[in-house]
């Protein structure tokens, strides 16, 4: 992710004991995006960007499994964002949206 202002990258694991996986899906849960999108969000808090505004586009590739080790790829410019999701070398979600 190049021209960015401000770039990086922190690791996401989803328990097993969250609560949203009993829905997702039983005897073979699935991380739901929307949790990989909280985490998106509260990234951008913690590091002093604000509040997400909205998500433009996403495009979820390839499932997160409970206790799977994955990270989170973060660019802000202005207050536009670019996000992905990867384990190892896969590919897992990419998207975009604005800050508030």
């Amino acid at each position: 992710m190049a021209d960015f202002d401000h770039e990086w990258t922190e690791q996401v694991c989803i328990p097993a004991t969250h609560p949203s996986l009993a829905g997702h899906f039983p005897d073979q849960p699935v991380v739901a995006g929307v949790i990989l999108l909280d985490r998106l969000a509260a990234s951008l808090e913690r590091n002093g960007h604000g509040m997400l505004q909205r998500i433009s586009a996403v495009k979820f590739r390839a499932p997160l499994l409970p206790d799977q080790a994955a990270e989170l790829h973060v660019a802000i410019s202005a207050a536009q964002i670019r996000f992905r999701v990867t384990r190892g070398d896969e590919l897992l979600a990419t998207g975009d949206g604005e800050l508030a």
